[in-house]
């Protein structure tokens, strides 16, 4: 693995975020100027394919694949969306990137929108990120200002308008299709597949290019660049950064960019600063609460999509939870079981039950009041209402609870032996940060 001598994401600016003398100052919109001028949308998906940039939204899909398929598509009208409702639990990338690179957002919208060939383009910001709403409104004017956006772009003859849509939505709405129908002003629930992807049915019933943000803050470098220099760092099937939200028992939790491929223990000790107090790792949660656990014995794994897939994980947008050996497994699960039920839009039955029986279980164990009868129930429970979903949330939550009970089941059987919580006692803090 190469070591980062050079930020590929984030930028050191020479002056305020929304400053765009600052973002020109380190070549920003020179990419946008050249897909204005030279490249056409062809040719940008082709630098995005040799790249092998994938998307860090979750899923690890390959860009420039996503890209061709609605720009090729055989229903010409298509329609662009930056993802921008962060609300997984322990992610926290995307609101930095807002607040710190609104430019760079910016410029890779507009290179998604124009190579999309979309009619109409949005940012779908999660509602409470006020400053970083205005950070990139602030952006955005200055942008147009200097005809970046708007009519007859740099004389070209290209119109692109980015409006800023205010996402008033919940974890569920972070999900493609539940996103697009909050936007078209219907409640924020995954639509029924298929059709399955937004690519083929989004916005409008039309073709719809989705990014999340750190995607698209790719772009412009990737383009200004080259495919070859992005390659230099991360993996072979996973080139690149990546921006790790680091959170739980470290020193020193935040955002760090590293390459692809470095391992849960370098992330751990080299950007954490290791674990509080001394203490030992537990478990660590690589790609959030919604993907299963490993342990402290594990912490060599590389943190890439197809390395954490093999190990039975996965990455997902890389919100990294550390827990450490003062902290009752059983109570942590509650945790983001109860955070589960909350979020379940209740569309479907497997979903809305499920999540709550899920949690009303897990209470009963923490609180010393279950059985073994009650851990089996918890276990076919999580394996009747697991895939069932419209969206991956009852998946998640089944996975969490599965996860936790097969590689700290001894915790759950001393709740259930001692008619308590043996760790000490501690509210439980079913609020999610």
């Amino acid at each position: 693995m190469v070591t980062l001598t050079e930020p590929r994401v984030l930028q050191k600016l020479d002056g305020p975020p929304w400053d765009i003398d600052a973002y020109l100052k380190v070549g920003g919109y020179e990419a946008w100027k050249k897909c204005v001028r030279e490249l056409s949308p062809e040719q940008v998906v082709q630098e995005l394919k040799a790249s092998g940039l994938r998307g860090r939204g979750g899923a690890g899909f390959p860009t420039g694949v996503k890209w061709d398929k609605v720009l090729n598509h055989r229903v010409k009208e298509h329609y662009f969306v930056c993802n921008a409702g962060e609300h997984e639990p322990g992610t926290f990338k995307d609101r930095h990137l807002l607040k710190t690179a609104p430019h760079q957002l910016i410029e890779g919208c507009l290179i998604a929108s124009h190579t999309a060939q979309a009619k109409a383009s949005f940012i779908y910001v999660n509602h409470e990120y006020e400053e970083e709403r205005e950070n990139l409104k602030r952006a955005l004017a200055q942008a147009k200002e200097r005809g970046f956006v708007g009519k007859n772009i740099l004389g070209s003859g290209i119109d692109i308008d980015l409006q800023v849509f205010e996402g008033h939505g919940s974890y569920v709405a972070g999900e493609e299709t539940a996103m697009l129908e909050s936007m078209q002003g219907r409640p924020a629930m995954p639509r029924q597949k298929p059709p399955f992807y937004p690519t083929d049915f989004g916005l409008y019933g039309k073709p719809t290019l989705v990014n999340n943000v750190e995607t698209l803050c790719n772009i412009p470098r990737i383009l200004y660049k080259g495919a070859q220099w992005f390659t230099q760092v991360g993996t072979e099937k996973c080139p690149g950064t990546m921006m790790f939200s680091l959170s739980g028992a470290v020193n020193r939790p935040g955002v760090y960019e590293m390459p692809m491929g470095i391992t849960i223990r370098q992330l751990i000790e080299t950007c954490g600063g290791g674990v509080p107090g001394g203490r030992k790792i537990k478990a660590v949660f690589p790609g959030g609460p919604a993907f299963s656990m490993i342990t402290a014995d594990q912490l060599d794994l590389a943190m890439d999509f197809d390395s954490l897939k093999k190990a039975g994980t996965g990455l997902g947008s890389a919100g990294v939870i550390v827990v450490d050996d003062a902290t009752c497994m059983v109570r942590q699960t509650l945790k983001f079981s109860n955070f589960f039920k909350g979020e379940s839009c209740g569309q479907c039955p497997p979903c809305r039950m499920g999540t709550i029986n899920l949690a009303n279980l897990m209470t009963k164990i923490e609180a010393g009041e279950g059985t073994q009868k009650d851990l089996d129930s918890l276990l076919q429970l999580c394996g009747f209402v697991k895939g069932t979903g419209y969206c991956t949330l009852v998946t998640g939550a089944s996975v969490l609870v599965q996860s936790s009970v097969k590689l700290f089941r001894h915790e759950f059987e001393e709740h259930i032996r001692l008619h308590r919580c043996p760790y000490p006692a501690a509210p439980v803090d079913t609020t999610v940060h």
